[in-house]
């Protein structure tokens, strides 16, 4: 069995994935590679011979069943680039991953319709509004959401799949022994537990350093046909994503915001070099050419009264506060208050931040 050759390549931290690439390329077979004396590694050409050299040394002390019986016997699946499962997309980059670890289900979700969603972490509440537009846009299809389980755009982009019956697929810069933030914890399991798949190129007790998230970001755009920029300053993990994109010859998606917001400089960037601009679901899928069918369920009428229609109609642009909706409206503080806690109840409104309402 070949995978225990693939997991102990990719447990020794000192190599990367394009290390074990030249290694299989070269030899064709990965078993024949992990044994192979250092005397046939000094032809591979491109190879580092200090990683090489590295890798004699650690092969000495590796057990490969334990290496391997460590990863499944925590439930963690894995996929060698040699399956003939590994995504087809994916495959295609020009530094493909040498392994996947996940948990949760990868194949229940549609390796053929795949969007990344990526963005800024301290995502204004504008920019994390218009993904949940743009992707409650996509319910009812088999769209799959890919993002890298950071705060901010991506776990907005991992949520509004759920939310919106979607799978999602989050990408992350470590182990799976680590939950990163630790206050993703629950989303993790949403994922994990029918959502779609947490996945990762790196051995279970490798930890979230700063360098690998960066590494990340290409597997989140090689897993897509396209990917769609939320808020991006100019020097951004977000940028180099969108970077990662075009050298992989896939479609570059933006959402305008506001231009006062520092973080829409590197996406009015892109917007200026090219990429697409996307204010719905229809941009996304007009821009990969897709043509999908969508099985929405008949949207249910709610009827309001005229004082919810006023309310309504009032934070149809942007959020109110409880004291603006009170001057607006001229209601009582009580009679504002039973509307809009009926009004949430109903599914109209919801209440966010700082004591303002929105729509939902």
């Amino acid at each position: 069995m070949n995978t225990k050759y693939w997991i102990a390549l990719s447990s020794i931290e000192q190599l990367d994935s394009s290390f074990i690439q030249r290694l299989y390329n070269y030899f064709g077979d990965i078993e024949t590679a992990y044994n192979a004396p250092i005397s046939e590694f000094r032809q591979v050409e491109g190879l580092s011979i200090k990683k090489a050299e590295t890798f004699i040394e650690k092969r000495k002390s590796i057990d490969l069943d334990k290496t391997t019986d460590y990863v499944l016997d925590k439930g963690i699946k894995v996929l060698t680039f040699d399956d003939e499962k590994y995504p087809y997309m994916l495959r295609q980059i020009s530094d493909p991953p040498a392994c996947l670890y996940y948990k949760g289900d990868l194949f229940s979700c549609n390796l053929e319709r795949t969007v990344a969603f990526v963005g800024s972490r301290k995502a204004s509440f504008t920019g994390k509004d218009s993904v949940k537009k743009i992707i409650s846009d996509l319910s009812g299809t088999d769209i799959c959401i890919v993002s890298g389980l950071a705060a901010g755009i991506d776990s907005t982009s991992h949520e509004s799949a759920l939310d919106n019956g979607l799978k999602t697929i989050g990408v992350i810069a470590s182990g799976l022994n680590y939950t990163y933030p630790a206050s993703n914890k629950d989303l993790y399991e949403r994922i994990e537990q029918g959502g779609g798949a947490v996945v990762t190129e790196y051995y279970p007790t490798f930890e979230p350093l700063k360098f690998r998230f960066p590494q990340r970001n290409r597997i989140v755009s090689g897993l897509s046909y396209g990917t769609v920029i939320a808020e991006a300053a100019i020097k951004s993990g977000a940028l180099i994503t969108a970077n990662l994109t075009l050298e992989q010859g896939r479609e570059l998606m933006c959402i305008p915001g506001a231009i006062s917001n520092s973080n829409m400089e590197g996406v009015y960037k892109l917007l200026r070099d090219g990429a697409s601009m996307v204010t719905s679901g229809n941009d996304i899928l007009n821009a990969l050419g897709w043509e999908i069918q969508q099985n929405k369920a008949s949207e249910r009428k709610i009827e309001m009264d005229m004082n919810e229609k006023i309310i309504f109609d009032i934070i149809s642009v942007e959020p109110k506060g409880f004291d603006e909706l009170l001057a607006v409206t001229g209601l009582s503080s009580d009679e504002l208050l039973v509307c809009l806690t009926g009004m949430e109840l109903k599914g109209l409104v919801e209440q966010i931040a700082g004591d303002r309402y929105k729509r939902v």
